[in-house]
């Protein structure tokens, strides 16, 4: 069974970690105990939707690209196709440039599978 809270725990460790960015230095930019986002990022606690705002601010991560990370983890959980592209839509009223807006990759983040 999936589980969103250990998901979302998963991608923002995979995310701090490539930063080679420690608990310590997260947690104070997001003014989140210690414990506590150690206990988020295990899976153990479920973090409200300010909490995970503050912790991608943090980590200097767009929140709606944690969650489509974890949105993709828990479609290739379910053996659904995940389509790698944004719809021309979306990107076109998210921002002026060339891409849309989305200035990061997906590959900030961790890989799905």
């Amino acid at each position: 069974m999936v589980v969103l809270r250990r998901e979302i725990g998963d991608v923002l460790r995979d995310a701090r970690q490539r930063q080679g960015r420690t608990l310590r230095e997260v947690s104070s930019a997001a003014r989140v105990s210690l414990g506590y986002l150690s206990e988020v990022e295990r899976g153990q606690k479920e973090a409200s939707s300010e909490l995970l705002h503050s912790i991608c601010e943090a980590l200097d991560v767009p929140m709606s690209l944690v969650l489509r990370e974890v949105s993709d983890r828990i479609a290739v959980a379910e053996g659904l196709l995940i389509p790698d592209t944004v719809p021309a839509e979306l990107a076109a009223s998210l921002g002026s440039g060339p891409d849309g807006g989305w200035a990061r990759s997906r590959a900030e983040l961790a890989s799905v599978g």
